[in-house]
């Protein structure tokens, strides 16, 4: 062999060929750990959004006495609707206030707990009772999330805008009438634009352990309590 060529082969080429080599079996490692790791980052953001939506879900049903199938409805009752909130008014560890709200009650055996209420506002502070306020719905969830955005409730994290994929029913449980719902979003939407045949795969392996392949909350065929299959 030519004395320049192998030299040119030896200092050149090969060194070029290994790099080549390293950084391919570097990039085969590291595609999959790269690949659970942005999954792990986008299933925190869905799972925050299921979680909202079955927050909004169980004060629906606080209303309504039913779940509902429609997320645009979720929205509008956030919107435009009020819901009950139970307040404590004094201590009932007080025994003072205790003897005389007993004492206001025998006075007058018909008084409401509105009645007691404004008795209260209007400067008996040693009153102990409860009472139910309607809140707007806005007014009441969510206030502790100042980056809380109820339009996006809606759509699947990093699809594009596909919708979130929801159902209701009313099901015979035990001979008792179940109000059930589920919300889903598929990996096929939530991993969108990630390495697909990965995607694929993980798929493959939640249809092979007989789990839903992507995240889901609450069942419409099993009821759960309104679990989610991260829980």
């Amino acid at each position: 062999m030519n004395p320049i060529l192998k030299k040119v082969l030896t200092w050149l080429v090969l060194p070029a060929i290994i790099v080549v080599l390293v950084y391919t079996i570097v990039q085969s490692i590291m595609q999959p750990v790269n690949f659970n790791k942005e999954k792990a980052q986008r299933e925190e953001v869905a799972i925050q959004r299921l979680k909202d939506i079955r927050t909004l879900q169980v004060a629906y049903k606080g209303v309504h006495n039913k779940f509902n199938s429609s997320v645009d409805s979720l929205i509008d009752f956030y919107n435009k609707e009020q819901m009950a909130v139970i307040m404590q008014i004094g201590s009932q560890d007080d025994s003072l206030a205790m003897t005389h709200t007993e004492a206001v009650k025998r006075a007058n055996k018909k008084i409401t707990a509105a009645q007691l209420y404004d008795m209260y506002l209007k400067g008996d502070k040693n009153l102990v009772f409860k009472v139910e306020n309607k809140i707007a719905v806005k007014d009441t969830l969510f206030n502790d999330r100042p980056d809380f955005c109820i339009d996006s409730l809606k759509y699947i994290p990093f699809s594009g805008k596909t919708p979130v994929l929801m159902e209701s029913i009313v099901k015979k449980v035990s001979g008792v009438d179940v109000p059930l719902f589920e919300a889903k979003m598929p990996y096929r939407d939530l991993l969108k634009g990630m390495d697909n045949q990965l995607r694929i795969n993980l798929d493959f392996d939640r249809r092979d352990q007989n789990k839903y392949e992507g995240l889901q909350v609450g069942s419409i065929t099993a009821p759960n309590n309104n679990a989610g299959n991260w829980e």
